[in-house]
């Protein structure tokens, strides 16, 4: 089902008065001097708007109209009411940017340029399949000035480019689906039309995600009548959603810009169990619901129940999760990691592909590693992935008589090196209490914990904790949003944390930030919503409606902290924060080092600096300078790293046990001493990876599997040229698969092999060492350029007479080793 096919009546909803605003521009990426603002109040109270004289209203006493201002600047909107309360006012900053124009694609790659104050209302939708009469026009002008896009992707630093023709003003491009490498940008030449730019876009491309189609005739899964939304979604592909609600589960591929519902056959689950949803993930397998402290599975082929038959238990399961941030590359050096975690009182779980579940600890076992007393009370309290991509944490109830109080404690495993890690965290709360884990997108295992009223935070490795506070009821996020309790907390790569109350009202900070400001009201008090993250990296609304239907709604989050933080007045600390990580994946092989640096600009007297914090096996050292220089007021820092291995592997004992010990994966975080929540951007996580990059291969230059048709072909080799003068001619079949086209060369020009080192990426480097070539056919029509006297060889050396002799019984392409090519 289609999004935009609902129709939706804001004002049906009774809830407390709110105003909202909009652009043309998809996630308000133009917000300048030039956009058409979209006011919108929803209430029965409305008199006029009231704005700046420097801004106009198209009509002053409607609720729904259009603004515009002519000057840049922080604005003040509101609106005005009838009777003694006031509605809230935004500060909104409107730029004065030169950016006017977007790029408009479509999956194949189809891409034009359009004008959102001047499109189609299909472009505005996103939902046009070919440009707007103004949209050619404007692409044709801008191509003739020389203006053509090219599609960039984030993770592995791949240019695509289009067609050399245009197609009725449209430009054509060829991608590759792949899963590693989704995230893309759109980028243009630096050309501009009447003074105006192109913005720059972002936008995920994968392999097509298919949805479990509506069958007739099944019945509808949800939650607990009157219950919140619930929503699981993939890490690396956050446009694949599903919501669970208290009348139906949705799930969608696209961001929620078309939706299907999922239901179940009959006679499986009764009437209750339907309705009794506590908890959902989303894996390739298919989307696991838990009800009732058992877990089923709804896949495209059967619903069914989980339980002894695939290892896991047939009852008494509290809690499923999946990772929540996404790592596309890592160093794994056991054969698998895992896709979710299970969970029971005493017991946990871990899933694999293809519904693979292995029991990994238990709390008798933990008693034993924490040096536990077998009397006290230990059980597991939630479960949750971190940031790292190969642990897993666990938080545990603690207590002796448990009447009053309990303590928490937290446990880290490893998936890859199979420890357990007790952390230096412990909380009291109330027996009663119950704590939801958010760990923070870093290098290092920070977090947040909410309960019903409040967010606990555990900064920089465990050393900063404390709860988040506000200017007033000492944190209780509570007593500012009549007495409603915490339904969800959103987090992102940037850094920034909003936390949803069930009534709508939301707070907003950064990551290693100690106080929240409470955020303007966007939402009426009775609609069910959700934060999501959109294909485009982009917080949105998912809003679900008594019909049983939903629907996507934009939100501005920086332009809407940008507001609510203008008259507290509160300044980033510095004024840029730059680095040279390009990348979110670095691999050091033996020999090799890794130098970046990160350098900070700030006012003269506020002594900051960098902070570089690594986490993970000490397996490598680190090489610091610093570099300082002040003009103008106003100081620059610049901070060098050198990451590198002194580890000498000649003659060692055991070489691959040495190998093993000095080999393993890193995080790495870079961040300012001090920020606040106006600055931009937290801090740059990247990992590195220290071993064999199994995607390495080598090749023989000159060679390729391209630039020739490959065909059967067939060579013979003279009887009288083999080895062991056989009675017949040798007839060969060429392995174009393996050797890619032949190599031309003229009949007396000596042939050295130059051997090439390559990756994921393409060329590395040239490989500069010994090595040796042999025939494997039994070819003895051949010599050699030099003898090994000649070569400066104290010894002989492996001859091919001497290794044919030695190896005997193997074939002539083994006996000497394994092959390069």
């Amino acid at each position: 089902m289609s999004a935009q096919g609902v129709a939706v009546s804001w004002l049906s909803c009774c809830g407390s008065a709110v105003w909202r605003y909009s652009t043309n521009s998809p996630n308000y990426h133009i917000f300048s001097t030039r956009s058409t603002i979209k006011l919108e109040y929803e209430g029965t109270l409305f008199s006029e708007w009231s704005v700046p004289g420097t801004c106009s209203v198209k009509n002053k006493r409607s609720p729904q109209t259009e603004l515009r201002c002519s000057s840049p600047g922080v604005h003040s909107i509101r609106p005005i009411v009838t009777g003694p309360d006031s509605e809230e006012e935004r500060n909104l900053p409107v730029d004065s940017s030169h950016i006017c124009f977007l790029w408009y694609f479509k999956v194949v790659v189809v891409i034009w340029i359009y004008d959102p104050e001047n499109a189609d209302p299909n472009e505005l939708l996103w939902n046009a399949n070919e440009p707007s009469l103004n949209s050619i026009t404007l692409t044709k002008q801008l191509a003739t000035l020389g203006q053509k896009p090219a599609i960039y992707t984030t993770l592995r630093k791949r240019i695509y480019l289009p067609h050399d023709k245009m197609e009725n003003g449209t430009w054509h491009v060829l991608i590759p689906m792949t899963y590693d490498d989704a995230l893309k940008e759109i980028k243009g030449n630096q050309v501009a039309f009447q003074d105006c730019f192109i913005a720059d876009f972002i936008f995920l491309l994968t392999f097509p995600l298919l949805t479990i189609p509506e069958i007739p005739g099944y019945l509808p899964i949800t939650s607990p009548h009157g219950s919140q939304l619930m929503a699981a979604w993939a890490a690396c592909v956050p446009s694949s959603v599903v919501v669970v609600a208290d009348m139906e589960t949705f799930q969608t591929n696209d961001s929620f810009r078309t939706w299907t519902r999922i239901r179940v056959p009959p006679n499986i689950l009764t009437e209750d169990e339907r309705h009794s949803v506590s908890d959902v993930s989303l894996s390739r397998d298919g989307i696991f619901f838990l009800i009732n402290g058992i877990l089923y599975i709804k896949s495209f082929t059967e619903f069914k129940r989980l339980g002894i038959s695939e290892n896991l238990p047939d009852s008494g399961i509290i809690g499923i999760t999946t990772r929540k941030w996404c790592w596309v590359k890592y160093l794994l050096k056991s054969k698998r990691r895992s896709s979710m975690a299970i969970w029971t009182k005493n017991e946990v779980y871990l899933g694999y592909i293809f519904l693979k579940f292995v029991k990994i600890i238990t709390t008798e076992k933990l008693k034993n590693l924490l040096n536990i007393s077998s009397a006290s009370t230990l059980t597991i309290h939630n479960v949750e992935y971190p940031g790292h991509p190969l642990e897993l944490a666990l938080f545990l109830n603690y207590c002796n008589t448990c009447n009053v109080n309990k303590t928490i404690y937290l446990v880290i495993y490893n998936e890859d090196t199979k420890q357990w890690m007790y952390q230096d965290f412990a909380l009291d709360v109330s027996v009663d209490s119950f704590l939801t884990p958010h760990f923070i997108y870093g290098a290092l295992p920070d977090f947040i914990l909410q309960d019903k009223h409040r967010i606990y935070y555990c900064y920089h490795n465990f050393t900063e904790t404390g709860v988040v506070q506000t200017p007033t009821e000492f944190g209780n996020l509570s007593r500012l949003s009549h007495n409603s309790i915490i339904h969800d907390i959103f987090m992102d790569y940037f850094g920034n944390i909003v936390v949803k109350m069930e009534n709508n009202i939301m707070f907003y900070f950064k990551i290693n930030i100690r106080d929240a400001i409470k955020l303007h009201l966007w939402t009426n008090s009775k609609m069910k919503s959700f934060f999501l993250l959109s294909s485009s990296a982009q917080i949105y609304f998912i809003y679900v409606f008594e019909n049983g239907t939903v629907q996507p709604r934009e939100y501005p989050l920086k332009l809407e902290s940008q507001s609510a933080n203008f008259n507290t007045k509160e300044k980033c600390p510095y004024m840029a924060f730059h680095n040279n990580i390009f990348h979110v994946f670095y691999f050091l092989d033996k020999g090799q080092n890794l130098s970046i640096w990160a350098q900070i600009v700030y006012p003269e007297n506020v002594g900051l600096y960098i902070v570089v914090e690594s986490y993970g096996p000490n397996i490598l050292q680190e090489k610091d300078q610093v570099h300082y220089e002040i003009a103008l007021g106003y100081c620059t820092k610049t901070v060098t790293v050198t990451f590198f291995q002194t580890i000498n592997y000649e003659a060692v004992d055991d070489y691959f046990k040495l190998q093993d010990q000095n080999t393993g994966l890193l995080l790495v975080q870079l961040r300012p001493s001090e920020y606040s929540k106006t600055c931009p951007i937290a801090q740059k996580v990247f990992q590195l990876a220290v071993g064999c990059d199994s995607t390495k291969f080598i090749a023989v230059k000159g060679f390729n599997k391209k630039d020739c048709l490959q065909h059967d072909f067939f060579y013979v080799i003279e009887k009288s040229y083999l080895r062991n003068q056989p009675s017949k001619n040798l007839r060969v079949k060429y392995n174009w698969k393996k050797y890619g086209c032949p190599l031309r060369l003229d009949f007396g020009e000596k042939f050295h092999p130059l051997i090439q080192l390559y990756n994921d990426d393409g060329y590395v480097e040239d490989v500069e060492v010994n090595f040796i070539v042999w025939e494997i056919h039994g070819r003895n029509d051949y010599s050699f350029n030099n003898t090994m006297k000649k070569s400066g060889c104290l010894n002989e050396a492996q001859t091919w007479k001497s290794m044919t002799k030695l190896n005997q019984h193997l074939p002539l392409e083994e006996v000497w080793g394994p092959e390069l090519l």
